[in-house]
């Protein structure tokens, strides 16, 4: 059974091999610093706003989400949230484990009172747009645009 969690400090060097090996496709250009990283996680863990969630099986970390609260002026003031960073390591996909992540994800928005989650995936396979759809998700609700920096 998946234990989702929130990521602590000593997750980072999981996270690191997560994102790098199983999230990516591509291997980053450089080393990445383990102190950069660490460094980074102790300012996410802190921020109210930013839930970094793990799921474990057999206290190895094999699946991960983001979802950042975002305080807002319009919709009553309600926050909206968004999502990024869905992924499982490699060896557990197609068991579940994203789709738990991103409902305990839901649940923490609602709790922060927002009134919708957008989620953007630069996947073009038709499975991966299928299973956002299958947790709840609409392609056709709004248009995204993107402008790399």
């Amino acid at each position: 059974m998946l234990n989702i969690r929130s990521a602590k400090l000593s997750d980072v060097n999981a996270l690191q091999e997560l994102y790098m090996k199983h999230l990516t496709q591509f291997p980053p250009k450089e080393e990445q610093d383990i102190y950069k990283w660490t460094e980074l996680l102790k300012s996410l863990i802190v921020d109210s706003d930013y839930h970094l969630l793990v799921g474990e099986i057999d206290n190895t970390v094999v699946s991960s989400v983001t979802l950042v609260v975002i305080r807002n002026l319009t919709h009553n003031l309600c926050p909206y949230s968004v999502i990024e960073n869905v992924v499982t390591h490699a060896d557990y996909r197609n068991m579940g484990y994203a789709s738990d992540m991103i409902e305990v994800a839901s649940i923490i928005a609602k709790d922060n009172g927002c009134y919708k989650i957008m989620l953007m995936t630069g996947s073009k396979k038709e499975s991966t747009l299928r299973f956002y759809e299958k947790c709840g998700f609409c392609m056709n609700e709004k248009t995204a645009f993107l402008k790399k920096l």
